[in-house]
């Protein structure tokens, strides 16, 4: 599949090297609306076209996918675009906060006939799926409680993930992964939520909090942030027992700890890029092989969960998601 950059994003960068890792994608073009821009980063990643707007790339009839890692704000409506010009989609996480958005990019590609995801890569990760598995094989039991968090400290004050006009902030940013995490390891979508907030930069979350309730009593919280030190884990907690990913959403260092009484086993993941592995499941689902691994479901499910949080941050009390 032939795919095009929208923008020259620095997390771009990913996506290429996940790319050198397959067949089934190759970088043809890169846009930026400034072309002397994307030239330099044509050359630096030895990509054959550079193009000088957005509009030229999803003209370009030789692109069939374009990937789409602009500011939060903006990835609705160029999904919207591209899906419109012709073009499969893989929008950067989260592809939005307002789940009437996620129903209106969806709509998009159902009429274009084109596949849209939002593209959590740490979801295409073997060792997300062989978590799943062993949460499907009961191993620690009935599942009771879900623990996640994912923050960093962001010293530049005028990043764009500060910016509460581009739909900034940690939940978005980071937080998203846990909200994401939650939710796959609880498999059904949050009844619930509870959440604080602190708010600094341009007007936008840089620390928050969160209390999750799903169906049969399954509990579970979460901490992010843009002003907090490293922290990245997702657990799962069960009445028998406990699987520990102690980095769960980049992968780099793969394993899951299981731990039943006095008795702790390390189950070891062969190492993998969670991009190349997006690329290629990408590209089975447009060619009708397979699902896609992340669908309209899943990015509405994260949208209202992630709405429902900033509005229990907002009123200080517990919402609903719906």
């Amino acid at each position: 599949m032939k795919w095009g950059l929208l923008s020259t994003a620095n997390i771009n960068q990913k996506l290429l090297e996940g790319a050198q890792g397959t067949d089934e994608a190759t970088v043809v073009a890169v846009a930026s609306r400034d072309r002397s821009r994307a030239e330099q980063f044509a050359r630096e990643h030895g990509i054959e076209r550079a193009l000088g707007s957005y509009e030229e790339l999803l003209a370009d009839p030789e692109v069939e996918a374009v990937y789409i890692p602009l500011p939060n704000s903006l990835h609705v409506p160029w999904s919207v675009r591209a899906l419109e010009a012709g073009k499969h989609v893989l929008c950067e996480k989260p592809l939005t906060r307002r789940p009437a958005e996620a129903e209106e990019a969806f709509a998009a590609a159902e009429r274009s006939g084109r596949l849209l995801m939002e593209a959590f890569m740490w979801r295409h990760h073997p060792q997300t799926r062989r978590l799943r598995e062993l949460l499907d094989e009961g191993v620690i039991g009935r599942l009771r409680l879900v623990r996640a968090s994912f923050s960093f400290p962001l010293r530049e004050a005028e990043n764009i993930r500060l910016d509460g006009e581009l739909d900034g902030g940690g939940l978005m940013d980071v937080g998203c992964y846990c909200v994401s995490g939650v939710r796959f390891v609880a498999g059904a979508e949050a009844e619930r939520v509870s959440a604080e907030q602190v708010i600094g930069g341009k007007g936008v979350d840089i620390a928050l909090s969160a209390t999750l309730r799903f169906p049969d009593d399954v509990l579970a919280q979460f901490d992010c942030g843009l002003a907090v030190g490293h922290r990245h884990q997702l657990e799962a907690i069960g009445e028998d027992g406990s699987l520990y990913v102690a980095d769960p959403w980049h992968g780099r260092a793969p394993g899951i700890r299981l731990t039943r009484g006095d008795e702790v086993e390390t189950i070891e993941i062969a190492d993998a890029n969670p991009y190349t592995h997006q690329l290629e499941g990408f590209a089975r689902a447009v060619r009708g092989e397979e699902p896609p691994l992340l669908g309209a479901a899943d990015a509405l499910g994260q949208a209202r969960t992630i709405a429902a949080l900033y509005a229990s941050a907002e009123s200080g009390k517990s919402e609903a998601v719906a």
